[in-house]
């Protein structure tokens, strides 16, 4: 048989454009399933009513009749296939994220990659409509679920969101405790620019200390002074200097329980994890040696007062 695709009347090759079109035809296609869709959402109105419908309908047919007992199992499964669609699309939405990071990660000013990345900020947009829209039908359809059978529709497993539930005064609410916990937060993580100080416990040259930390801190007005802790010597003076200018510290106790005769150098290596711009190293023993050797191999700048007798 021949036709207009195939006038020969020969089967297209795979490949072939031909042979694609004929698989189209034949399994179907889904169209913006790799692209933006730009038609619009359901009207929300419409889609209620349509929902209704179906539970009408149901339940009229199925009432008073051998049925009937399982029509809560069926009612149920019907609200569950928007709730399982939502969660789909969720999970769509998390593959989405993750590639949009990648994108962002690999940008290099081309207009290849920008127009990528735009696509899928697209794509991104549209699978949240389609998720919201999915949540309302759900909701529309649990509240039928519940006028007709008299329960409340939860799902079997998992945690059920509602958008519809999020009223400007929850949004509110959520904001200011979001802000007090990211004030909390920057009280114990502060931003700006952090500087290390370490000094042995028995130097106890509180003019030098002070007049090293004012000229670091005339330079960096926003800098945030990490320490040791100890409670005496050099360590203990720049902790009250900070107290006295009002410069925010963040102290690291070396944790003797846990690491024992290491705890120091642990302590060292925590410091050293926050990638100060600057370590001031005052004298005091293999400790201090320590964590300057390790600060020189990993490019920090060192202020080193070790070798000072003035």
């Amino acid at each position: 048989m021949t036709t207009d695709n195939d006038p020969d009347g020969q089967e297209p090759q795979p490949g072939s454009t031909a042979y694609l079109l004929q698989e189209m035809q034949l399994y179907g296609h889904r169209p913006f399933e790799d692209e933006p869709d730009h038609r619009p959402l359901p009207d929300a109105r419409i889609a209620g009513g349509a929902i209704a419908d179906i539970f009408d309908a149901i339940v009229s047919s199925l009432i008073d009749t051998r049925i009937e007992p399982d029509l809560e199992d069926l009612a149920w499964g019907i609200v569950n296939v928007f709730h399982r669609a939502g969660e789909r699309i969720e999970r769509e939405l998390d593959d989405n994220e993750r590639e949009q990071k990648r994108l962002q990660r690999e940008q290099d000013g081309s207009e290849v990659r920008s127009v990528e990345l735009e696509r899928r900020i697209a794509e991104g947009i549209t699978m949240l409509e389609r998720r919201d829209t999915m949540e309302f039908l759900r909701d529309t359809a649990a509240d039928q679920f519940r006028t007709h059978i008299r329960k409340a529709w939860l799902p079997r497993s998992g945690a059920m969101v509602n958008r519809k539930m999020l009223t400007s005064a929850v949004l509110d609410s959520r904001r200011q405790i979001d802000k007090r916990s990211y004030q909390d937060a920057r009280v114990l993580n502060p931003d700006g620019v952090r500087i290390a100080f370490t000094g042995g416990a028995y130097f106890n040259d509180h003019k030098l200390i002070y007049a090293t930390l004012d000229k670091v801190h005339a330079q960096l007005p926003d800098m945030i002074l990490l320490h040791g802790a100890t409670p005496t010597g050099a360590e203990r003076i720049a902790a009250c200097w900070a107290r006295d200018r009002n410069v925010p510290q963040k102290p690291y106790k070396p944790d003797w329980d846990r690491h024992k005769k290491a705890a120091p150098f642990k302590r060292n290596d925590a410091m050293l994890e926050e990638m100060p711009r600057g370590v001031i190293i005052f004298p005091g023993t293999g400790i201090q040696d320590n964590i300057a050797d390790k600060a020189r191999k990993m490019g920090i700048r060192l202020w080193d007062f070790r070798r000072r007798t003035d």
